[in-house]
């Protein structure tokens, strides 16, 4: 017998196409069964908000005067559920108690899925990420034996409402001696639940701008703003270390969560630093050294995919508005509630061109290398980003002129860069915008929350199976 392995037989074209809606054994594969991660993720935001949309038009009792448009209703149930916060109406004035009790619950639950669901998602790759992530297998296409999904959404549950309520509680403290025990319950909630799912909205309509001279407001704000916006996984790796009762393993930490823990804390220190900067003797010039810093501080914080703002950007110069656009596309941190590229993208990207400028074929950081297939998820994920924000500016280009506002590019690109990052923060044109600017915005808000991968992903029928050959090498002049 020839030790040759026999070829494989060519199958026709139609047997081919047949057997990929079977397992291995011949067993029908149901649709349910063949949808991945990405496809539930993708639904269920889809979902959300075809729900979001009908209850915007047709539940009673939640406007104080006539109802959204279509249109409108599906931009505002969209910026709702993916938690961005852009709006076409005031949403203290426009909605009732009622109608803001039915956003909040769309942002609660959208919010809640994202860091539930990515939470698991991450756990399954086989990630280290905590504690109860170490018993999972390193495999990336495992769901690891040591998952217990139900467990984790408790947890992720548990973790949600009890920073959201500690923060309810110490912004009512905060508001009642000047508004009253009562009147600021649904206020101190509303931007709890706000501010921990980095949503933005606000049920006041200034925003925050009422509370330049309120560090205590601010800082609490900006402390459930970064809660959310850390992740589930690296927040509970983080306590575990610290509240360990060996003080020798305190401080072994993931380099996952190391990498988010300094990414962000550079992010934070060097925004609040440079917006300190720019608008120190701007936007900020009438208020005191502190709360000059501290509006720093807040709008460092807000800049990545929280929304709040306590300053008009409209009336802030170009350099702090750039600096805002770029904070904006870095985003959150994986496994949270924030959008963005997210800081540990940013962060292997910066890794990646000092190891390419050190002429290091690997990507190192803290004694570790970072896998291959991770980098160039990391680049195709940067990738992907800049082309659909480009391709999301043109087609507002195209689509709004904005004739009325002076430096439209930066307006435009706010705006875009705004919905992709799920961030919120306006320069005050989105209800300006035309139906079909709208209508862009809410596609990349959906794409920005979802994420362009896994929307990409979603999007394939068939799963690609691995090559058993590859063709030639050639090389291609760059530079």
């Amino acid at each position: 017998m020839s030790r040759r392995s026999a070829k494989p037989p060519v199958l026709p074209a139609d047997r081919f196409v047949r057997r990929s809606w079977h397992t291995p054994r011949g067993r029908t594969v149901s649709f349910w069964q063949r949808l991945g991660p990405p496809h539930l993720l993708v639904g269920s935001f889809v979902l959300l908000i075809a729900l979001g949309t009908l209850g915007l038009k047709f539940l009673p009792g939640i406007y104080t005067g006539e109802p959204l448009s279509w249109g409108d209703a599906l931009f505002t149930a969209t910026s709702a559920a993916c938690v961005t916060g852009l709006v076409v109406v005031d949403t203290g004035t426009y909605f009732t108690v009622q109608g803001q009790a039915f956003l909040l619950l769309l942002i609660q639950l959208g919010g809640l899925g994202m860091l539930a669901f990515s939470s698991l998602f991450i756990m399954a790759l086989g990630k280290r990420l905590s504690v109860r992530a170490e018993m999972i297998a390193g495999d990336s296409r495992a769901t690891g034996p040591g998952l217990n999904a139900k467990r984790l959404t408790l947890d992720v549950v548990l973790f949600t409402m009890t920073i959201e309520g500690l923060g309810a509680v110490v912004l009512w403290l905060l508001w009642s001696p000047e508004v009253g025990a009562r009147e600021a319950v649904w206020p101190a909630v509303f931007h709890a639940v706000s501010a921990f799912c980095n949503a933005g909205f606000s049920t006041f309509s200034d925003s925050l701008i009422g509370f330049q001279k309120d560090p205590a407001s601010l800082g609490v704000i900006s402390l459930l703003i970064v809660a959310g916006g850390i992740g589930f996984l690296a927040m509970e790796e983080s306590v575990l270390s610290v509240v360990s009762r060996d003080w020798r393993r305190r401080n072994r930490l993931s380099l996952h969560t190391r990498i988010v823990l300094a990414t962000t804390f550079v992010l934070l220190v060097g925004g609040a630093v440079l917006f300190y900067f720019f608008e120190a003797q701007g936007t900020l010039a009438h208020l005191p050294q502190v709360d000059k810093i501290s509006n720093s501080c807040f709008m460092s914080v807000t800049a990545r995919t929280a929304g709040f703002n306590s300053i008009d950007y409209a009336a802030a110069g170009d350099s702090m508005n750039f600096l805002t656009i770029l904070l904006m596309l870095i985003g959150g941190s994986p496994g949270s509630t924030a959008g963005g590229l997210k800081t540990t993208t940013f962060a292997l990207i910066g890794l990646l061109a000092w190891s390419r400028f050190r002429s290091d074929p690997t990507t190192s950081v803290a004694g570790r290398s970072i896998p291959e297939e991770t980098i160039q998820r990391a680049t195709g994920l940067l990738v992907v980003s800049v082309v659909v924000v480009a391709v999301g500016l043109f087609a507002l280009t195209a689509t709004d002129p904005l004739s009325q506002f002076e430096n439209r590019f930066l307006i435009r690109l706010f705006e875009v860069c705004s919905a992709f990052g799920t961030v919120g923060l306006s320069m005050g044109v989105t209800d300006d915008l035309s139906p079909a600017g709208k209508a862009i915005l809410t596609l990349l808000m959906l794409m920005g929350r979802v994420g362009p991968l896994t929307l990409a992903a979603s999007l394939v029928v068939n799963r690609s199976k691995t090559s058993n050959y590859r063709f030639a090498y050639e090389d291609v002049v760059v530079g």
